[in-house]
């Protein structure tokens, strides 16, 4: 995904003297030769991040189109206050980028952990939030984003995430179906899409075939698509790599709360704990149930009527 954010940037920023790129130290070498064409709008704000978001709220008010880039822990937490004032009070069109999202860097430990960045941007007013799947959906969702008149943030992987096929186009606000089915819908954000659809892989050789869906939009949640699985489904199963509070999941519930009637949520995710020590990420999803078999597993449950064991 990292690439795709590169070199989609190189050619939106071919395409729109405006856009401006501002970097809390990262990404030597993947930015290079976005450095090396536009070098006036390539500015390393060291390890700063406040400061870097400062200077990109005023390079907004001055018309530039500014993205600003740091691992999605830093990028969200560190300067958590000046996007909330200096960009989303006046919903200023910045584009946060958080690298390496969910547990990515799990090895590098809780600093390196981005389990809540959703939730954090999910609290800002007028604040759109995207999780791409792949690098398909990077390349897609990016230069919709810097269509928005307000601010927006998009959680990215770091590289060789795996791709995925579907007939469905990628748009900002909108599910992806990724498989049709029946009874069970199991719905993914981030590069957990590719582990859903391997989970779905393996319950179609048992003849249990629930429908899967991108939600690569977390805010807005395409509630029109949550309507529309009413009565079609009993079971919605959410899977994500964020904390159980202030992500999809929860967006998910809010949606189902407010309607009179509607399928049971599920959720597949980390709990409401640091993942401590320095494991790596497939041994978090493991340790923690929402890997490709925890998912087909839930999803066993669900099709039989069956409470997960």
């Amino acid at each position: 995904m990292r690439k795709a954010f590169a070199d989609s940037l190189l050619n939106l920023a071919a395409g729109n003297s405006r856009i401006i790129f501002l970097t809390g130290d990262l990404g030597f070498q993947v930015f290079d030769e976005f450095h090396a064409r536009f070098g006036s709008r390539y500015i390393n704000a060291g390890i700063a991040e406040a400061q870097m978001v400062c200077a990109a709220a005023g390079l907004a008010k001055e018309g530039w189109r500014p993205l600003v880039y740091s691992i999605a822990s830093f990028a969200t937490g560190r300067a958590f206050e000046q996007i909330r004032v200096n960009i989303a009070y006046p919903h200023l069109p910045v584009v946060v980028v958080g690298a390496g999202g969910g547990y990515t860097y799990a090895s590098s430990g809780v600093t390196h952990h981005a389990a809540e960045d959703l939730a954090l941007m999910s609290l800002l007013p007028g604040m759109t939030v995207v999780a791409p799947g792949d690098a398909h959906e990077v390349t897609e969702l990016l230069p919709q984003l810097l269509q928005l008149g307000g601010p927006s943030y998009i959680r990215i992987g770091r590289y060789g995430e795996a791709t995925y096929q579907a007939d469905a186009p990628v748009e900002l606000g909108r599910a992806r179906l990724l498989r049709p089915g029946e009874q069970v819908a199991l719905i993914s954000t981030g590069d957990l899409a590719s582990v859903t659809l391997q989970a779905a892989r393996q319950l179609g050789a048992e003849g249990i075939h629930p429908v899967v869906y991108q939600m690569h939009t977390v805010k807005p949640l395409d509630t029109a698509t949550l309507d529309e699985l009413v009565g079609r489904v009993e079971t919605l199963i959410v899977v994500e790599e964020h904390g159980p509070l202030g992500g999809l999941a929860t967006a998910v519930g809010t949606w189902r709360a407010a309607r009179r009637e509607a399928p049971r949520v599920v959720r597949l995710g980390p709990p409401d704990a640091l993942a401590l020590g320095s494991l790596d990420r497939e041994t978090l999803r493991h340790r923690w149930e929402y890997d490709a078999d925890a998912i087909a597993q839930a999803c066993r449950a669900a099709w039989s009527g069956r409470e997960r064991g």
